[in-house]
């Protein structure tokens, strides 16, 4: 039996935001519009799996819906991370070949990949 010794085990627990700053993917007007876009268009995803569900349509057509629905949280996820490391991780001053910077470029990459 695993028995789990709660002494070692570690929580991360996130740090509430204390300060006014406003997050920059929301204070540029265009990017700010394009990301609520995609949250309508998820938000009438979402309302046509509940139509789904209510007119009890069939599984793989509510399958196919949430799938689709998960598929764009993911995309909106990815532009939000990209946005955040690219604006808080890469130092606008450094050049390209700054070892930091390819590694966030490359960690942009990742997550992208992954996420869509």
């Amino acid at each position: 039996m695993n028995d789990i010794d709660i002494r070692r085990v570690s929580v991360y627990i996130p740090s509430r935001r204390t300060d006014s700053r406003k997050m920059t993917h929301t204070s540029d007007e265009k990017e700010k519009h394009k990301l609520l876009n995609r949250v309508r268009r998820i938000r009438g995803q979402l309302e046509a799996v509940e139509r789904a569900l209510q007119e009890e349509a069939g599984c793989a057509a509510i399958l196919q819906q949430i799938t689709a629905c998960r598929g764009a949280l993911d995309g909106l996820v990815a532009e939000v991370v990209e946005d955040h490391i690219r604006e808080h991780v890469i130092d606008p001053k450094a050049s390209r070949d700054n070892p930091r910077a390819r590694a966030a470029e490359e960690l942009v990459e990742i997550v992208h990949s992954f996420l869509t």
